[in-house]
């Protein structure tokens, strides 16, 4: 099994609004930048649109250490959230159901492929890569305008 780092952004103008994300996929000495975006999205779909779309272009299964500012999206896999929600039928603690349960569901999927360490980074700060994945994801919303 290869080792992979990834880190990953989601950028959003307004919440909905157009938005963007990206990821850059390290492997070996090799490094691979994916970017897309939405006219219409919230800042928390395209926090996990990145990590899915990374996900998917890994070509075999791989360990990898995914870098997120998300807490939503670490927390989910770190702290039981998934797990929780699946239990209680896509209903949070609170009984509504579980937003954006089809990035969710996709993102399971590929965590059965893969062995995956969730890492949370603070978003702005002095995590370059975690820079350059936010620069990506504004620059990948501007078409969206």
């Amino acid at each position: 099994m290869n080792d992979v780092t990834i880190y990953t952004d989601g950028a959003c103008s307004g919440n909905p609004g157009p938005g963007g994300w990206a990821a850059i996929i390290i492997a070996d000495d090799d490094s691979n930048r994916l970017t897309g975006g939405e006219s219409h999205t919230t800042n928390n779909r395209m926090e996990l649109t990145a990590a899915l779309e990374a996900l998917k272009a890994l070509n075999a299964p791989a360990s990898v250490k995914l870098h997120t500012d998300s807490a939503y999206l670490s927390n989910a896999f770190n702290q039981g959230w998934l797990d929780s929600w699946q239990d209680n039928d896509w209903q949070t603690s609170s009984n509504d159901p579980v937003k954006n349960q089809k990035l969710w569901k996709a993102l399971l999927e590929q965590a059965d492929r893969h062995d995956i360490e969730w890492v949370w980074v603070k978003g702005h700060a002095d995590n370059e890569l975690n820079n350059m994945a936010d620069e990506l994801a504004v620059a990948a919303m501007e078409p969206f305008k």
